[in-house]
């Protein structure tokens, strides 16, 4: 972690911002937030700058355990990396411990805007650990680890500064979901991202419109909702659907990060600004790799409007190093005279 953001001088503006002031001026300008998913491994910061520089008001790291961040500085050094001007910055925690969660709290109050309570991963070993969906049975203890987060910023000097919010899927039976909100609400919740698909839907099968438009109904706080959200149309499709004050997108932004911004595919530009933003917070050369794939397009998301041709992409998938990744791109962009 980054102790300038502890030692420099005045808070970046980036930190500065209150989450829920985000909220209030995308209502002011009749528009939905727009955010970027917690994604396991790909929303590291270089990912996180550069959706930033394409429209995401709101960004969230990948998952992090609250027990492993705790206990290792190796583990806060490899799970969460931060700049002197970082986005503004959700750090979504995996607990199941009020105690834990205060804790980590408390360490990473100074680097983030909030804290995020994942209720939503399905992995398997996540429910194991009772972690993630799994939570979605235990509303009083993710209650517990709210109150348990507010009082760490209290502590800490950021109350009414920084906000805890809680993301969750939907159960089967809807009654049980509107229970765990009113609970995690009278808590103390500031706003709550609501994934439109139970813990065993797959991923390919549509998000449930019509239960995050009920769930959200419910609330008496900000709402994102989370799921298919591909395209800026869809996105403001989802809005007036579901009645919520954000959308969350990942798969979406994996494929273009300029989605918020209205562009229908990955523009050129952003390769290369994320390209610029790993060189100053590197990431492992394979997660580059994929990140840069997801970029170049498929003809299954994009319809045969690519970013790089399917030769061009063959050649992609086959690269083993920055360097060798590098010349390619610099030779696409040479030839296209980009």
């Amino acid at each position: 972690m980054c102790d300038d953001l502890r030692l420099g001088g005045e808070t970046p503006p980036g930190l500065a911002i209150h989450p829920l002031k985000l909220f209030d001026i995308a209502k002011a300008e009749k528009r939905p937030l727009y955010t970027s998913a917690p994604m396991v491994r790909y929303s590291k910061l270089a990912f996180r700058q550069t959706v930033a520089e394409y429209g995401v008001d709101l960004t969230w790291t990948p998952m992090i355990l609250a027990k492993e961040f705790n206990r290792s500085v190796l583990a806060r050094d490899s799970d969460f990396t931060t700049c002197t001007s970082p986005p503004p910055t959700i750090l979504q925690f995996g607990a199941n411990s009020p105690q834990e969660l205060a804790r980590a709290t408390k360490l990473i109050a100074p680097y983030v805007n909030g804290v995020d309570i994942n209720c939503g991963c399905p992995q398997s070993w996540a429910c194991a650990e009772t972690l993630g969906a799994a939570l979605m049975h235990k509303r009083e203890l993710v209650a517990d680890m709210v109150i348990a987060a507010k009082a760490a910023l209290k502590e800490e000097g950021y109350e009414g500064k920084k906000t805890v919010s809680v993301k969750i899927r939907v159960h089967k039976d809807l009654r049980q979901t509107a229970d765990f909100i009113k609970t995690v609400e009278a808590a103390g919740a500031d706003f709550i991202t609501i994934h439109g698909r139970t813990r065993s839907t797959p991923s390919s099968h549509p998000v449930s419109l019509t239960s995050i438009q009920t769930m959200a109904s419910l609330t008496t706080v900000p709402t994102l909702a989370n799921g298919d959200v591909f395209t800026l149309s869809s996105a403001q499709s989802i809005t007036e659907q579901t009645g919520v004050d954000g959308v969350m997108a990942a798969r979406g932004l994996l494929e273009n990060p300029a989605l918020f911004s209205g562009e229908d595919r990955c523009p050129w530009d952003a390769v290369e600004k994320f390209m610029n933003f790993v060189v100053r917070a590197p990431i492992p050369f394979r997660l580059v790799l994929h990140h840069v794939t997801e970029m170049a397009g498929s003809d299954r998301s994009q319809r045969g409007r690519t970013l790089l041709t399917k030769e061009e992409r063959m050649r992609l998938v086959a690269v083993n190093s920055m360097i060798e990744l590098i010349d390619l791109l610099d030779e696409v962009k040479g030839m296209r005279r980009l």
